[in-house]
């Protein structure tokens, strides 16, 4: 017999005590069954309507009811009840009359155990089954909920995975763990801690208690050794500490405890902190390498700085910062336009005046000429004693960069003049000038202690070759920057000019701005 078959319920309807003694004693206690009886027909009615057994085994002459109107009147109340019908009688008219109320079966007095045990297990059947659907239903509801609570858990597991793959604050990703926590395992507080890196002691980071209201921050203990806060709780199974570890290394501790409602920690819970331990270890280490890397960035940016600032102007050096990707501080091969202006008769000058006049006197005007450069973006290659290289188009592209630099060197020859006007005649410097146009190597040059930031190839000598044979206040240009600038620079054509070691070149003398 089944378990579920312990708390079936007979009752049982007979005047006569020695049939109810004998079906109690010899055929349901032996089996497992609950018996109710009742001595007459009007005591069993009342009976099955209150208590509603599983299973009535009745008799069919009793006084004040006989077991036909009782089931008559169970049938008329909408009870239904499998019945089992004991009589002396056996008629066919019987039968017939019972069966139509509804009786499962019937026996005939005397009658031997096996006999009514069989009609019993006959008419069990559908109780059985009855009963083995609401168990299976309650399991079902229970299989529903406990999918219901892990489809929850998955979520949350999801969300903070999102956290850690969303490289938040630190404080913000351990509060979203400690939530994560206390919600997945029913917990009272949660405590994290992280290794200090200046003492390599635990110092507690977050700590977050449940309360009436939700959850809340905890008393601030930033900065406890972990030692001192470690949950300990008399009742076994109250409290977790799951080691958070990156690379096998120990980097902190996650701890819960359920101090004030004494609720152990399943192993479900236990499997459930390990996996936010591990989200919790990437999130930390992702975070280690997002500083990282931000402090190399800065490095980066730095050296950057470092090495342009002394060429390019502040607005350009910004702008690097800025754009970083589009510096190449490798070599490649670019379309640029450089600038050579050279002072005319110098060497006569040098030696007319003291070293030191003859140094504040070079300077003045090498200022003047860099400040006209840097207004126009242009990067300062050298300084070459009475002389100034520079180029337009790097480190930062320029699509006008022929007309920066033909702008530029306009730019130096008014401001020369203009410094003239506050000077001695004696102390006058004028300056040749020249611009080309062309491809060449554009990189960091020299030695790993000593580079600079330049460029070599043909068009840089075209151009110095062409400011040699500019007088001062001259600027000269190639046919190629002379076809980039002429819609927007009055032109004289000069023919065609022998360079010392270069093919002939088309130049062309800029005399101002359309």
């Amino acid at each position: 017999m089944s378990p579920s078959e312990q708390h079936i319920r007979v009752l049982v309807i007979d005047d006569s005590q020695e049939i109810l003694n004998f079906v109690v004693q010899y055929v349901l206690l032996p089996n497992g069954y609950t018996p109710l009886i009742a001595h007459d027909g009007a005591e069993g009615l009342s009976k099955a309507l209150t208590e509603v057994p599983d299973l009535i085994i009745t008799d069919y002459e009793m006084p004040k009811m006989t077991g036909e109107e009782v089931l008559a009147a169970l049938k008329e109340n909408g009870v239904k009840i499998p019945t089992i019908l004991m009589t002396s009688h056996g008629s066919e008219q019987i039968a017939i009359n019972v069966f139509r109320l509804g009786v499962r079966d019937y026996i005939i007095k005397p009658f031997a155990i096996e006999e009514l045990l069989d009609a019993m297990e006959q008419a069990l059947a559908e109780v059985r089954l009855r009963r083995e659907k609401a168990t299976l239903t309650q399991r079902l509801i229970h299989i529903n909920q406990e999918l219901k609570q892990r489809l929850s858990e998955l979520n949350t597991l999801y969300r903070v995975g999102k956290s850690v793959t969303a490289l938040m604050p630190l404080n913000m990703l351990l509060e979203r763990i400690a939530d994560a926590a206390i919600y997945l395992t029913q917990a009272d507080e949660c405590i994290i801690f992280l290794n200090d890196p200046k003492t390599g002691r635990l110092r507690e980071q977050i700590n977050k208690q449940t309360t009436s209201q939700g959850i809340q921050l905890g008393d601030a203990h930033i900065g406890k050794r972990a030692e001192d806060l470690l949950f300990q709780s008399s009742v076994p199974g109250t409290t977790l500490h799951i080691p958070i570890q990156v690379g096998g290394k120990q980097v902190g501790i996650l701890g819960v405890n359920n101090r004030t409602s004494l609720r152990p920690f399943s192993p479900h819970a236990k499997q459930i902190l390990l996996t936010l331990v591990d989200y919790a270890a990437i999130g930390i280490e992702n975070i280690r390498l997002l500083r990282q890397a931000e402090q190399v960035k800065e490095q980066e940016k730095q050296q950057v700085k470092t090495m342009f600032e002394r060429y390019v102007a502040p607005s350009v050096v910004n702008k690097l910062l800025n754009q970083d990707d589009q510096v190449t501080l490798g070599g490649k091969q670019q379309m640029v336009s450089v600038l050579f202006a050279d002072i005319r008769g110098f060497t006569q000058f040098s030696t007319r005046l003291p070293p030191e006049i003859l140094v504040e006197v070079l300077n003045r005007h090498i200022t003047v000429v860099a400040e006209a450069l840097l207004t126009e973006e242009g990067t300062l290659d050298k300084f070459m004693g009475d002389a100034v290289m520079a180029f337009f188009n790097a480190p930062l592209p320029q699509p006008d960069h022929a007309l920066r630099a033909v702008r530029a060197a306009l730019a130096v020859h008014k401001a020369i003049a203009e410094l003239h006007q506050n000077i001695p005649e004696e102390f006058r410097l004028h300056f040749g000038i020249a611009v080309s146009t062309g491809r060449v190597v554009v990189g960091n040059i020299g030695s790993p202690q000593l580079m600079n930031f330049t460029i070599i190839g043909e068009t840089v000598n075209v151009c110095q070759r062409l400011q040699a044979r500019a007088k001062g206040g001259q600027l000269f240009i190639c046919e190629h920057t002379a076809n980039l600038v002429q819609q927007a620079v009055l032109l004289r054509p000069m023919g065609t000019l022998e360079l010392k070691g270069l093919p002939g070149q088309h130049v062309f003398e800029v005399l101002g701005i359309k």
